[in-house]
């Protein structure tokens, strides 16, 4: 028990959301658990991932992505009436259009969904280690 840790990284580079990206990567995703809350300017995701910190656990996290200043969302391929729908992250990309950013969550079954911002504030924090 005494090497179970839970993790908070911040993200507030490409880089650094290059190393979210890695440790989400195969993340199982209710879609019921994704919100954007416009008025805050928040986006949240709630996932189950794979501790890719230790090397062959089949220990899984419950973790929250939380971005920040996000002006608009936008979604492809992810039927909004279905909440019980389980998404599978495969990346989370990154790219600069002038003075904004668009960061671009992929999913399985070529699912996107699209965030805008004028700057990167992300964080990965792990709630509760789960043993199946």
């Amino acid at each position: 028990m005494a090497d179970k840790f839970l993790k908070k990284i911040i993200a507030q580079n490409k880089e650094d959301l290059r190393v979210v990206s890695a440790l989400c990567s195969e993340a199982k995703i209710k879609q019921s658990e994704i919100k954007y809350l416009k008025k805050n300017k928040i986006f949240l995701i709630s996932l189950t991932r794979e501790n890719k910190e230790k090397t062959n656990s089949k220990e899984r996290i419950n973790s929250i992505i939380k971005f920040e200043f996000i002006d608009e969302s936008k979604s492809k391929n992810i039927d909004q009436n279905s909440k019980e729908n389980i998404l599978e992250l495969l990346a989370i990309e990154t790219y600069q259009k002038g003075n904004n950013y668009e960061i671009i969550l992929l999913f399985s079954n070529n699912a996107i969904i699209n965030l805008f911002c004028e700057i990167i504030d992300c964080t990965l924090e792990d709630l509760k280690v789960t043993n199946d």
